[in-house]
């Protein structure tokens, strides 16, 4: 299955006076993290220090093409509640893999 590397950014409903775990519909958004974890969608992720003010994270994503990979995002309530968006999405070739071993 092909991966993509996928950055995610602020969205307008971003709350810059609050911390990311406290970010409305944190609950839910990390509950439909876990659940793409343990799907497989989601091979690996977490928050970025990329130094640019918007980016929030960066994941490494199984999925058939980049459209596979908005259409999961679309179910997220950070994306449904505009709280963060898709800011890149690229095919990733992984030469090396810890999870092969």
């Amino acid at each position: 299955m092909p991966v993509f590397a996928v950055t995610t950014a602020k969205g307008v409903n971003w709350d810059h006076a609050r911390d990311i775990r406290e970010q409305p519909f944190w609950d839910e958004h990390a509950a439909f993290a876990d659940q793409l974890v343990a799907r497989g969608f989601v091979i690996l992720g977490g928050p970025i220090g990329s130094g640019a003010d918007d980016d929030i994270a960066l994941l490494a994503v199984e999925a058939a093409d980049e459209s596979a990979v908005y259409a999961v995002f679309d179910a997220d309530p950070w994306w449904v509640h505009q709280v963060f968006r898709i800011k890149s999405v690229w095919p990733w070739t992984l030469w090396l893999d810890g999870r092969s071993g």
